[in-house]
């Protein structure tokens, strides 16, 4: 049973990831946000094994930890460098 979880759980933050990115909320690029939630998700399924802390059900688990992991990245940090790189270009 934990094992069809956890794929269920990242089949869910792989979807949160796109979904992020997709609506404008994050400017990391598709897979990058993707990798991302996945991370997330991973972390806290772990957590979930090791420590017995949870939200809920799996799926609420996988969505929570994915969007969480989203936010934590720092993804105006990534989207001000690309800005600046496209400036220098320019000039050159």
């Amino acid at each position: 049973m934990g094992f069809l979880a956890f794929f269920g759980s990242m089949m869910l933050g792989g979807i949160v990831g796109y979904a992020a990115e997709r609506l404008g909320f994050t400017h990391n690029g598709y897979l990058p946000s993707i990798v991302i939630a996945l991370g997330g998700v991973v972390l806290f399924f772990m957590v979930r094994v090791m420590f017995g802390i949870s939200f809920g059900s799996h799926g609420l688990n996988a969505i929570i930890s994915a969007a969480g992991a989203l936010i934590l990245i720092p993804t105006e940090a990534a989207t001000r460098a690309r800005s600046r790189s496209r400036t220098r270009n320019r000039r050159r």
